[in-house]
């Protein structure tokens, strides 16, 4: 156990679980029907939704990974918020509007209104998949800095939070999801704050000390731009990634489609996209400041710093399969300490310092906005889960006139299936860290299969299923293509036709190509009359 982590860290944490659970029981009222429990009935005020959307963006991952990427290199993954602002714009205009004129609870009944019944299967499936994966990879990776912060088993970890976010989802529904992200918002916003003040305040010169070193070390830069570079994360190639991702991310993914159908009205919908688009912009650059600071504190404090690089040493050894009791053991350490990079050290730098730096309770706060980052993502990929697996498929094949019992017996069962599925994902990935990699490829050549296949389907009357179709073939063809050729496991005899391209413009170039090879065909071979509807 961490000896900075005393009784008061314990009490917050505690007090934090219990409310969270408190918050899932005390919404079960408003979520006994299938409308309340995939949809609150259609009655929440936008600014509970708004920040529901952003505790959705900000996961566990990147509260950690955003400073550990600031303190390792600098701000170009800033230019990712820079684009929220447009995609917002299209989700204001474009996409709330259709979801909610649409009145369809599930995300991808529009794809079936638009391209038949084949659209809806391909991305409602593949979006179950990723929602495990999801799952998993956020409660695998919020363990990891718990272990070391706290001193509990990594499985104990996993299995309490699986426990903990699976009850409050299934009890209270979409109600007690959306709320209790509004909560967690709060959480992470106020822990990043003082996180951030902490740093600034503890420098022995002065917070101006953190501006100095980070502007000597070039801390501040947001890439290259480069307009002929497409094959670095130049500040175009950042930009272009994030447009078209957080176009997925508000036209296609159902998380967020749930908390437009869920405001009372379409203004109060336009008011969640807004606070929750644009909210994650300033909160970015906190938690980017909050690495250039851990860049500047770390160099200020010596004894810090070699302890950080001595525990990130151990742990490089340890996974090694390096034990103590190894004659060279203290050779290996001082070996793989000579080694390290700043990029080693990024993933660890913030879990020590609020393990070792901050103030009594603080922590604790700060280890409960770590566990309200994953539990938010987790919670609402629960319900969506649940949602679609009653929507598209069992009311929609297995039981079109299911009872209000049968599908409130089916979400609950839903909801419980994808928890055990998900805590299962990530305990596996304890030690099966390879197949973390190869999911998130196949992942990548999927998802842009399902965005170019939405934007294709809105902005083109004409195409029809040949061209939605064979856009998507396409699209999938050149996406897969673009990540393979970029592995290990392309053959070397093919070492020409390998992508060069930066692989943030996997996803750019699939949907690109999704949308342009499916309006050729569309002229070629037009939408019959009666083929879907707009």
């Amino acid at each position: 156990m961490n000896e900075h982590f005393i009784w008061l860290d314990w009490v917050v944490l505690i007090a934090y679980f219990v409310g969270t659970l408190g918050i899932g029981f005390y919404f079960h009222r408003r979520s006994k029907s299938a409308e309340g429990f995939t949809a609150a009935n259609r009655s929440l005020p936008g600014w509970v939704c708004g920040l529901s959307i952003f505790a959705t963006f900000l996961s566990s991952i990147s509260f950690l990974g955003i400073p550990g990427r600031a303190f390792a290199t600098n701000w170009n993954v800033f230019v990712f918020s820079l684009s929220l602002p447009i995609a917002t714009l299209c989700a204001v205009y474009w996409f709330m509007p259709y979801y909610r004129r649409n009145g369809e609870v599930s995300a991808y009944a529009a794809l079936e209104k638009r391209f038949g019944p084949w659209a809806r299967v391909y991305a409602g499936a593949f979006y179950l998949l990723s929602q495990i994966a999801r799952m998993g990879t956020v409660m695998y990776l919020m363990a990891l800095p718990l272990n070391v912060l706290l001193g509990l088993d990594i499985r104990l970890i996993i299995v309490i939070t699986g426990v903990t976010v699976t009850l409050y989802a299934m009890v209270g529904g979409i109600v007690a999801v959306i709320w209790t992200d509004a909560v967690q918002a709060i959480v992470l916003i106020l822990g990043a704050l003082i996180s951030l003040a902490v740093l600034l305040l503890g420098m022995p010169e002065g917070p101006g000390q953190v501006f100095t070193i980070a502007a000597a070390s070039d801390k501040f830069s947001l890439g290259s731009f480069d307009l002929s570079d497409w094959a670095g994360p130049t500040f175009f190639v950042v930009l272009v990634n994030g447009i078209v991702i957080n176009l997925q991310n508000f036209g296609i993914d159902q998380n967020y489609v749930q908390r437009y159908i869920a405001s009372s009205s379409e203004r109060e919908a336009g008011r969640s996209v807004w606070l929750g688009g644009l909210l994650y912009v300033p909160v970015s650059a906190v938690f980017l400041l909050i690495g250039t600071s851990l860049f500047a504190w770390y160099q200020t404090h010596p004894d810090d710093m070699n302890e950080l690089r001595n525990d990130v040493a151990i742990r490089k050894v340890a996974d090694e399969g390096i034990t103590k009791a190894s004659p060279d053991y203290a050779v290996k350490v001082q070996a793989a300490q000579s080694k390290l990079k700043d990029e080693d050290l990024g993933d660890r730098v913030f879990p020590h310092f609020i393990g070792k730096r901050l103030p009594p309770g603080v922590t604790g706060l700060l280890i409960a906005a770590i566990f309200a980052a994953g539990m938010s993502t987790v919670s609402t990929s629960l319900n969506s889960s649940a949602t679609l697996l009653m929507t598209d498929y069992y009311r929609r094949y297995l039981r079109p006139g299911a009872t209000e019992a049968q599908a409130m017996r089916t979400l609950y069962l839903s909801t419980l299936l994808w928890g055990v599925i998900g805590t299962g994902v990530a305990l596996l990935m304890i030690n099966i860290k390879s197949a973390l990699d190869v999911w998130w490829k196949l992942s990548s050549v999927l998802s842009g299969g399902m965005v170019g296949l939405f934007l294709l389907g809105l902005f083109s009357r004409r195409s029809g299923n040949v061209a939605a179709i064979a856009g998507v073939v396409a699209g999938v063809l050149v996406i897969a293509w673009m990540t393979l050729s970029q592995t290990d496991l392309w053959p070397a005899s093919l070492e020409a036709m390998r992508c060069t391209l930066h692989p943030y413009l996997v996803i750019v170039i699939g949907t690109l190509s999704i949308i342009g090879i499916g309006l050729l065909v569309s002229m070629i071979s037009p939408r019959k009359a009666g083929e879907g509807r707009k």
